[in-house]
């Protein structure tokens, strides 16, 4: 546990008072706490402790009509307007999968909960949210104006906690790297072998491998390293193009996906948002460690896929070409993919030896010009 003199929650509220146009997430950060830490000073002051029953969550959810669902992580936020249904209960795994949500949910995860009022803009932003055990949010839920405020005061009802403390005792947050590879006692072409089969979704666990490692190991007919500028280039193709994607942002507690077409794309600073009526997303590009394209075997041929993980080795987000269980791969996704510039592979060789790759020369002006040229699909 962190040993460090902790702000009261006294002090906590007065300063988020004099910033209130921060995000949570960053204002805790300055502050050096948690998000969760800063919305547990708030209680009895436009916060309410609830308990994070996630299968009552969801369903109660499905009463409450349109809002905003919310996944995060340290280099993505991911927006969904719609409203919950097709809602599948489970405690080791949930669903949402309804017509605008495609949420997987883990509830082992999601450790504290408040109902959270806060003055916005001249009104009240009603939101439920929900925290791991280190204080990180794993999922919220903001109210839209038409939203059913009567169900979502008695789901709130239903979920309030006895424990109204505006402090909080969290589990340290331990660094991970993903770095397994000590306990890896097999070869490459063990790795090879289970990827060309690649139907246990715990492989990289059976293998004691992290994600980072296994992309650099496999071999580049599986995965290739690009530059970091090709994940806002793809986006902004995708938009120009109509070419429908699936977009994957998730953390330890909730993975939410958008399946379909984007249209507006915008970069500001080091941010790339998607600003679409029913979808946003907002990418932190400077905190993207290195970008890979990969294959995976599937019954239908294989999928390509663009991922970008952070400094710890952590996915931030991934994208595929929108398809249905049982669908081929669309010709123009994998195309698109396949002809951004490849990092040469005696780069890779040279730094195999790490889980998390070593920042890389740039290469996006390559990047940017490759995407001009449509090329034809197969």
């Amino acid at each position: 546990m962190d040993q460090r003199k902790k702000r009261s929650p006294n002090e906590i509220r007065r300063a988020w008072e004099v910033c209130p146009n921060i995000p949570a997430r960053d204002f805790a950060a300055q502050l050096a706490i948690s998000e969760a830490e800063l919305v547990a000073a708030h209680c009895g002051f436009g916060a309410a402790r609830i308990d994070p029953r996630v299968n009552h969550v969801l369903t109660g959810l499905e009463f409450v009509g349109e809002v905003t669902a919310l996944t995060r992580n340290q280099g993505a936020v991911h927006e969904k307007i719609g409203v919950f249904n097709r809602v599948i209960t489970g405690n080791n795994h949930a669903m949402v999968l309804g017509d605008e949500f495609d949420l997987r949910v883990f509830p082992q995860a999601w450790r504290y909960g408040f109902a959270v009022e806060r003055r916005h803009r001249g009104g009240i932003q009603r939101s439920l949210q929900f925290f791991d055990a280190t204080g990180a949010a794993v999922h919220k839920v903001h109210l839209r104006p038409v939203s059913n405020l009567h169900a979502y005061r008695k789901l709130v009802a239903e979920l309030v906690s006895a424990n109204q403390e505006p402090t909080m005792s969290l589990k340290a947050r331990v660094a991970d790297l993903g770095a397994r590879t000590a306990d890896w006692a097999g070869t490459v072409d063990d790795l090879r072998e289970h990827w060309s089969r690649l139907t246990d979704v715990n492989l990289l666990k059976t293998l004691k491998l992290s994600r980072c490692q296994a992309l650099r190991m496999v071999g580049q007919d599986y995965a290739w390293l690009l530059d970091n500028a090709a994940v806002g280039a793809v986006l902004q193709r995708a938009a120009e193009d109509e070419l429908p994607i699936m977009c994957f942002v998730g953390n330890r507690g909730s993975i939410q996906t958008h399946s379909g077409l984007i249209k507006s794309v915008k970069q500001i600073g080091p941010c790339i948002h998607v600003l679409d009526e029913t979808f946003r997303l907002h990418l932190r590009t400077h905190q993207i460690r290195e970008v890979w394209a990969v294959r995976k075997p599937t019954n239908d041929s294989h999928v390509t896929s663009l991922e970008a993980y952070g400094s710890d080795g952590k996915i931030i987000i991934q994208l595929f070409g929108a398809r249905k269980e049982g669908e081929r791969e669309r010709d123009d996704w994998r195309v698109l993919v396949e002809n951004l510039p490849r990092f040469p592979d005696s780069y890779m060789r040279k730094d195999r030896s790490s889980s998390v790759g070593r920042r890389r020369p740039s290469a996006s002006a390559a990047s940017s010009r490759a995407l001009k040229p449509r090329p034809g699909t197969r």
